[in-house]
């Protein structure tokens, strides 16, 4: 039953980007293909990786990422930033024309996380963090943990409070 909870809520949150993306797409051609969204998701999360960061963590190889991240370039959704390490390093930074498209996503994470702090109590928030700390940090250790930057988060731990307070 918690496994099925679990696929539940993720599959959720999934669903309701797609619903965005369609909604958002459907006067236009949409500017990103299936896999693009999948890379920009890998860059974005790694914060700025090299290519070979990048490639790593995708599978594929080299060229395989050189050509995929060169189209991103050209459809402006990250640009190249050499490395002051390694001159012959590039670094992979998202624009403002991806973090808008990020924004969609990340709203409704908003929108969850303000229902949470409605119906939960401090406690049980604490929990709920601690539980969501260890999935991240011990059961998933495949994946390195980064934080989302603040400004996709509209409202920090005191304004969710005062939320639920109300």
């Amino acid at each position: 039953m918690l496994q099925e909870e679990f696929n539940d809520v993720y599959s959720k949150f999934k669903l309701h980007f797609y619903q965005n993306l369609f909604e958002k797409w459907k006067d236009r051609e949409a500017s990103l293909t299936t896999v693009e969204t999948f890379c920009m998701e890998i860059i974005h999360y790694l914060g700025e990786p090299t290519v070979n960061e990048f490639a790593t963590m995708a599978n594929i190889s080299s060229p395989n990422a050189a050509y995929k991240i060169n189209n991103l370039v050209k459809k402006g959704y990250i640009k190249k930033k050499r490395s002051t390490h390694d001159r012959r390093e590039f670094h992979l930074q998202v624009t403002k024309k991806y973090e808008k498209y990020y924004e969609m996503n990340y709203a409704y994470v908003t929108t969850v996380m303000e229902r949470v702090y409605k119906r939960f109590t401090p406690e049980e928030l604490q929990v709920m963090e601690k539980i969501l700390n260890v999935m991240s940090e011990e059961l998933m250790p495949e994946i390195k943990k980064t934080r989302i930057p603040a400004k996709y988060i509209n409202a920090n731990i005191d304004e969710m409070l005062k939320i639920r307070r109300s």
